[in-house]
C-alpha cells in the first residue's frame, strides 16, 4: 500500500476530472458505497470458489461476531445499494464511482494491495447497444488523457448454462493433460477451470491451442447479442479484437466482456476492464434486472499518462517575492486580489521571510515562470517588478498595480 505524493497529485486530478466530464456528458450519476461490507456480499456475489474470496480479501470478525471484509472491487457494492434504496426497475439506471480497493495479492509494478479504481455500472438495459456505448465512452476518456496505443480484446462467455456445458468439456479437455499443467491450473482444474484460459504460463497457453471454444457453445440468442454489440463497435469506429479465450475472474459474469490492454507497462498491461452481469441482482435477493459495467485501475492509468501523455501540471504560474518594511501584509492582499480577477492563475506566495536571493532560489524551484517582485521601491511607485524566470532573452518590467491584472490574463493566455 503506498502513498501519493503531492507531485503526482496533478495526473490524479486530471484523471478524475477527465472522468467526472466525460461520465457527465453519458448522463452518469456519482454514487459513493462503504470502504467495508459483509463478508457474505463478496462471496455470493464474486463466487466463493475465486481466488478473490479465497485468497485475497482481507477479512475480518467484528465485536459482534460478523464477519466483514474491505471491498475488493466495487460491483457488488453498488447492486447492494441500489437494491437496498429502491433504486432499480424505473428507466435504465447509469452509475459511476470512484475510490480504494484492496486484495492481498504480490505486489508489483501497477499491482498494489490497496489500489484505486473508477468504475461505471448501467443497470435495466438487456441489449447490446448500452455494451458498446460503454466501450465508446471509454475512449473518450483515453482520448481526454491523451493516451493511445490501447489495444480492446472482447469475448462473449454467453449464459450460465452454455458455460456449464462448456466448462463440463472443458475440464475433460485439461483432466486428460493434467500432468502438463502448472501446480496453478492443477488448483483451479477442479473449482473454477475457465479461469485456466487466462494463465500467463506459456507452457499452459500452448496446451489451450487445441481446447474447446466457449464460442462453439453459444445458443442464438446469446450469438445474436455478440454480434449485434460488434456490428455497433464497428459503426463507432472502435478497433477490437476477438480473444476467446478472455475470460475474467469473477463468476458473475455473462455475455459481453471487454478488456483494454497497454503494452507499456509490462505484466500489468489491462488497464481496464469490465463486461455484462445479467444475474447478479438476482443472485443478490432482488429481482433479475440486467446489468453492465467496468473499472478503470488508477493507478495504472496515472503511470501509462506519466509515459505518453503531457498532462497540465500545477506548479504555479507565478512567484510572489516579497521583501522590504510593509511589503508582506500587501503583497499578500495584492495575491488574493490577483487570484480572483485572474481565473485559472497560480500564485505562490513567498512565506517565512528570507533575503531577494533566498527567495529567488525559492522562487526558481517552485517551478514558476514568472517572479512578481514586491520591494520597498515598488510600494512606494505603486508597481511591481514582473522577472521571467524561465526565459532568459525576456526583460525585466515594471507594471503598475492598477494594470496588473490585465497583464498577467493577457500573458496567461498567450
Amino acid at each position: 500500500m503506498h502513498d501519493v505524493l503531492p507531485d503526482a497529485m496533478h495526473l490524479w486530478h486530471r484523471l478524475e476530472t477527465t472522468v467526472r466530464e466525460t461520465f457527465a456528458a453519458y448522463g452518469y450519476s456519482e454514487i459513493r458505497i462503504p470502504v467495508v461490507e459483509k463478508t457474505e456480499l463478496f462471496a455470493r456475489a464474486i463466487g466463493a470458489a475465486t481466488d478473490v474470496v479465497e485468497k485475497e480479501m482481507y477479512t475480518f470478525e467484528d465485536r459482534n461476531g460478523d464477519s466483514l471484509s474491505l471491498r475488493p472491487e466495487g460491483t457488488a457494492g453498488v447492486v447492494r445499494a441500489v437494491l437496498q434504496n429502491g433504486l432499480l426497475y424505473g428507466p435504465p439506471l447509469r452509475l459511476w464511482y470512484v475510490g480504494s480497493m484492496f486484495r492481498r495479492e504480490r505486489p508489483q509494478k501497477g499491482r498494489t494491495r490497496q489500489f484505486h479504481q473508477v468504475g461505471a455500472e448501467v443497470f435495466g438495459a438487456p441489449g447490446p447497444d448500452i455494451d458498446a456505448e460503454l466501450l465508446a465512452m471509454c475512449q473518450r476518456v483515453w482520448q481526454g488523457l491523451g493516451l493511445h496505443g490501447l489495444r480492446l480484446e472482447v469475448n462473449s462467455l454467453g449464459t450460465a448454462d452454455e458455460r456449464t456445458d462448456f466448462r463440463k468439456d472443458l475440464r475433460v479437455f485439461l483432466a486428460a493433460r493434467r500432468d502438463r499443467l502448472d501446480d496453478d491450473s492443477r488448483d483451479r482444474l477442479e473449482r473454477n477451470p475457465l479461469r485456466i484460459l487466462d494463465s500467463k504460463n506459456p507452457k499452459v497457453q500452448a496446451l489451450l491451442t487445441d481446447a474447446p471454444l466457449l464460442s462453439d457453445y453459444l445458443g442464438p440468442e446469446s450469438r445474436a447479442h455478440f454480434a449485434g454489440f460488434l456490428e455497433l463497435l464497428e459503426q463507432f469506429g472502435l478497433e477490437y479484437e476477438v480473444n476467446p479465450r478472455l475470460v475474467r475472474g469473477l463468476d458473475y459474469y455473462s455475455h459481453t466482456v471487454f478488456e483494454w490492454i497497454t503494452g507499456e507497462l509490462g505484466a500489468q498491461g489491462t488497464v481496464c476492464a469490465g463486461g455484462r452481469y445479467d444475474g447478479l441482482v438476482e443472485i443478490q435477493g432482488g429481482r433479475p434486472s440486467p446489468g453492465i459495467g467496468f473499472a478503470m485501475g488508477q493507478e495504472r492509468l496515472v503511470e501509462l499518462m506519466k509515459l505518453q501523455a503531457e498532462p497540465a501540471s500545477e506548479v504555479p504560474h507565478v512567484y510572489l517575492v516579497m521583501a522590504g518594511s510593509g511589503t508582506v501584509r500587501g503583497g499578500l492582499v495584492l495575491a488574493e486580489r490577483l487570484r480572483a480577477a485572474v481565473p485559472g492563475l497560480r500564485i505562490r506566495s513567498n512565506l517565512g521571510g528570507g533575503s531577494f536571493k533566498a527567495q529567488f532560489k525559492r522562487a526558481d524551484r517552485s517551478g514558476a515562470s514568472l517572479a512578481l517582485v514586491l520591494g520597498e521601491d515598488e510600494v512606494a511607485a505603486g508597481a511591481v517588478t514582473i522577472k521571467h524566470l524561465r526565459d532568459e532573452k525576456a526583460e525585466q518590467q515594471r507594471v503598475s498595480l492598477d494594470g496588473l491584472a490585465v497583464w498577467l490574463e493577457n500573458w496567461l493566455n498567450n
